[in-house]
């Protein structure tokens, strides 16, 4: 589901760039079963894995990398290219969530996204000099409704479990990118509802020097 939602933001951010899409679901799973925060075989394999992801798009010319996975985001961020910008999905909505705070709420579909979302907050709270307080929570069952493919239930799970943590929260920030279609429906919350893909987006845009006159609008 990724693919049309990047597709559609690349489109209106870089109008004039190439957009290669890869999904590769084998790295998430992996991810998930043995963890990635551990310094265990498995865990040295996803990396390797990842690596060897991002070495092959650079292979095919990218001048710019984005991985659209929070779970493994940060083993992409580690790759370290010359000249080649590898961006994680999520930063620059941490960034932003940690500069509004202090009460940072998380909300993910997927436990595994939980512990790198916090590090990742935790690192650019710091950068940035910001104290924040952040509460983990998943929506319970919504993994499996998106798997199986029930979208719009996917959807009304995340809402009301987003709803709940307002309540306790200065910002809510979405962690995964396929819980992006739910910020339209919080616009009501009363609180900032932040979701990682339009601002990776723009963030790419600006890496990769797009004058502002070019793009219709930003976040």
């Amino acid at each position: 589901m990724h693919v049309p939602a990047f597709e559609a933001l690349t489109a209106a951010a870089l109008p004039s760039a190439r957009v290669l899409h890869v999904v590769d679901e084998q790295l998430l799973a992996e991810a998930q079963r043995i963890g990635v925060e551990g310094d265990g075989a498995g865990a040295a394999a996803v990396a390797a894995d990842v690596r060897s992801r991002v070495a092959e798009l650079v292979e095919q010319g990218a001048d710019a990398i984005c991985c659209t996975c929070s779970t493994i985001g940060a083993l992409a961020e580690q790759v370290q290219v010359p000249g080649v910008p590898v961006l994680r999905v999520d930063r620059p909505m941490a960034r932003r969530a940690a500069a509004i705070g202090p009460r940072v709420g998380v909300l993910a579909a997927l436990e595994s996204t939980l512990e790198p979302t916090r590090l990742l907050l935790e690192d650019e709270a710091a950068r940035a000099g910001a104290a924040v307080t952040i509460e983990l929570a998943v929506a319970d069952g919504a993994w499996a409704w998106f798997t199986a493919g029930d979208h719009e239930v996917y959807r009304q799970v995340l809402e009301d479990a987003a709803r709940a943590l307002a309540t306790r929260a200065d910002v809510v920030v979405l962690a995964q990118a396929s819980m992006a279609a739910v910020e339209p429906r919080l616009a009501d919350l009363g609180v900032p509802v932040l979701s990682s893909p339009r601002l990776a987006t723009w963030h790419l845009a600006e890496l990769l020097a797009v004058p502002s006159s070019a793009r219709p609008d930003s976040p």
